[in-house]
């Protein structure tokens, strides 16, 4: 028998439409643009004067850190083998799973080799990830700032790796809509995407701080309930869960973090990144462009979380700003990874992007950025083809 929809449930369902698309049609612009400026990325790459290389998206799909993944959803963790390295055996457990299951997903899905599926669910995450930023930046600030903070993402130095078959797209994805549910006071909401984001990346742990301290600050307060408690408890159980799991896999309660001793990434409280600036100085006639770049970007940061703070943005996303930063300063892993760390804090990006839409000049607007898009695509450029290592 055909199921008969009862009229208030068919109208809850005719205003979930209504509000989806009025939302849709509110973030166009940043979404339009955002594919704008990354499009640019790409076609700069499929014209980068190589020889023998392949094609651009092939590099994409392929480069760096996505065999990992890529692996991991065909094969699965036990099914990966460890491939040797400096410091010992890299193992797959190192990589969360969220962004591989997804993979996987696609792939059975459409009729499409594995780095394509990859490829495809890094886009779409992409594109979710600019909305939430956009919706973000337009309940704070209005919608020209939610836009130009979307496109501003797309034009960060190492956006390159937004078009790659990373995990970290989902995950800002994840950690933007999470701050948006805080806002608009979803704790639940907000919890579960955290949780999800513990479940794509290291990193989720600062995602789940920010917002858990951000319950915790409310229920002081005594201006949440259960449901914000509930949110609080549940936004570290994905990053918890994965390591707990590592840990029984490996016999031993540290385990995931022992095994990232193969990438020698440690929590030093910035020791590394400080020989590595002053190496900077020191030796500069050994020193790359995406060097000099890293410095930039994690001074630059600095700057923009006083700003941020300053400027007095809401408690999670100053949290959320300063956790990243933290985690990206005091890592002892390889110093250029930095930058890349720092993509999903977005927050970041928020006073770049209140600053420029007091513009007088629309047409200034658009040079300003369209500039910033050409030279992030040439730089992009240079980290797939030129420098040797990973972004």
């Amino acid at each position: 028998m055909p199921v008969v929809l009862s009229p208030d449930t068919a109208g809850q369902r005719l205003g979930i439409r209504a509000r989806g698309s009025a939302a849709l049609r509110a973030a166009l612009p940043a979404l339009l643009g955002y594919a704008l400026v990354r499009a640019l990325g790409i076609l700069t790459l499929v014209l980068w004067p190589v020889h023998g290389d392949g094609s651009a998206l092939r590099r994409l799909a392929t480069l760096w850190d996505a065999f990992w993944y890529q692996a991991i959803a065909v094969h699965g963790y036990a099914g990966t083998a460890p491939q040797p390295g400096p410091y010992g055996p890299y193992e797959p457990y190192a990589f969360f799973p969220a962004y591989p299951a997804l993979i996987r997903l696609v792939h059975a899905v459409l009729p499409v080799p594995v780095h394509t599926a990859a490829l495809l669910v890094a886009w779409a995450a992409a594109l979710a990830a600019a909305w939430g930023i956009f919706a973000v930046g337009a309940h704070l600030y209005g919608r020209r700032v939610g836009v130009v903070a979307a496109v501003l993402w797309g034009i960060t130095p190492y956006a390159v790796v937004e078009s790659a078959a990373y995990s970290e797209q989902l995950f800002t994805a994840f950690a933007a809509w999470a701050c948006y549910a805080v806002l608009t006071r979803r704790r639940v909401w907000a919890g579960a995407l955290c949780l999800a984001a513990g479940l794509t990346r290291p990193t989720g742990i600062a995602l789940a701080a920010a917002v858990s301290a951000a319950a915790l600050w409310e229920l002081l307060r005594r201006r949440g309930g259960p449901r914000t408690a509930l949110g609080g408890l549940i936004a570290p159980l994905g990053f918890l869960g994965f390591l707990t799991w590592v840990g029984v896999v490996k016999g031993r309660w540290d385990g995931y973090f022992r095994i990232q001793d193969a990438w020698h990434s440690r929590f030093d409280f910035g020791l590394s990144t400080y020989r590595s600036l002053r190496g900077l100085l020191t030796r500069a006639d050994q020193v790359w462009l995406t060097d000099a770049v890293v410095a930039a970007v994690l001074a630059g940061s600095v700057v923009l979380l006083v700003v941020s703070v300053l400027q007095r943005q809401p408690p999670v996303l100053v949290l959320f700003s300063a956790a990243m930063l933290v985690l990206a300063l005091g890592d002892a892993a390889y110093f250029n990874s930095r930058a890349r760390f720092l993509l999903p804090a977005f927050g970041l990006l928020l006073p770049v992007a209140n600053g420029l839409v007091r513009l007088r000049s629309r047409s200034s607007l658009v040079l300003l950025l369209g500039s910033a898009a050409l030279m992030s695509a040439a730089y992009g450029g240079y980290v797939v083809f030129v420098y040797p290592d990973a972004p």
